[in-house]
């Protein structure tokens, strides 16, 4: 039994295993229809959400498996005071995996060491969020063809950006890979981060100018400052709005630029920008099924 708590528990072999599998099932989508025929996926979700938890439940139904759970904490005993390890010990009782989100960091990871079957990290607070840094990585290649010698730019919440937090870790093992990180001050990325990529060796520039980053981005990886992480109104208020991406500030990109948001959306994305072809944020989507599909595929061994 394996669990998934962390893009780095998988080797970069593994993560190209996985995006293999994927680009199969995209390809031949009949050959997998009855894998888990019999299996049943349970997501606990404690925190809201709507992309991660439903393209977890496609991607087990599309296998031929079935789905059981609750989509918040007051749909679940939480309500009544039980323990993240009593809930987890009871729903492995009833499934052969489970998709797990939490507010807390490290909920998935007591959640695991508790519980009798696969456990996925499905985002645990500001810390890791593995299957979207996969759908990432997914998107990557097929818009991009491979993850080196690309230069990366991440733009908005780097603080408690649980997606920016594992995308970078994901890319950090790939050559000739440089990182702008673009933020107000309030949130950069948090030192442990800069901390291991100056250990590493790895390039990196912090700058708060979005169109001075611009013109050489490869990918651009946009994300919503997120209000459920701060704790003063007033400083949420004040820092929402600080990148908006539109047409204008696009005009200096290049042409193959992919815009990446790992979603929702609130307004740090124009609409106009929707209609771009270089806008991937909802090939993001549909690419984090198809990888959720293969990642239940290897934690369970399904052949």
């Amino acid at each position: 039994m394996r669990s998934l708590l962390d893009i780095v528990d998988l080797t970069v072999e593994e993560i190209n295993e996985l995006i293999a599998t994927a680009n199969d099932i995209i390809a031949n989508p009949d050959k997998y229809a009855e894998k888990c025929k019999r299996k049943k996926l349970a997501t606990l979700f404690f925190e809201p959400s709507t992309r991660t938890r439903l393209s977890f439940e496609a991607a087990m139904l599309e296998l031929g498996g079935s789905v059981l759970g609750f989509s918040a904490a007051n749909n679940s005993s939480a309500a009544k005071g039980e323990s993240v390890s009593d809930t987890v010990r009871t729903v492995g009782c009833y499934a052969d995996i489970i998709a797990m989100r939490h507010p807390k960091e490290g909920a998935p990871m007591i959640a695991s060491m508790r519980c009798d079957v696969p456990i996925i990290n499905a985002g645990d607070g500001g810390h890791n969020h593995p299957t979207q840094t996969l759908a990432d990585l997914l998107t990557i290649q097929r818009e991009k063809g491979h993850f080196d010698n690309l230069v990366v730019g991440m733009c908005g919440d780097l603080k408690f950006g649980r997606t920016v937090h594992s995308l970078i870790h994901a890319l950090s093992r790939y050559e000739n890979v440089k990182f702008v990180l673009i933020s107000p001050d309030e949130l950069k990325v948090p030192e442990y981060i800069i901390d291991e990529l100056n250990k590493e060796g790895i390039p990196y520039v912090e700058t708060t100018s979005l169109e001075d980053a611009m013109p050489e981005l490869d990918i651009l990886y946009m994300t919503r400052v997120q209000q459920e992480r701060f704790f003063n109104e007033a400083d949420y208020i004040r820092l929402k709005d600080s990148y908006i991406l539109n047409m204008d500030k696009l005009a200096s990109a290049k042409s193959d630029l992919c815009i990446m948001h790992p979603l929702p959306r609130v307004n740090e994305i124009s609409v106009a920008v929707d209609d771009d072809p270089r806008a991937c944020y909802f090939k993001q989507v549909l690419n984090g099924k198809y990888i959720r599909m293969a990642l239940i595929l290897k934690l369970l061994e399904v052949a």
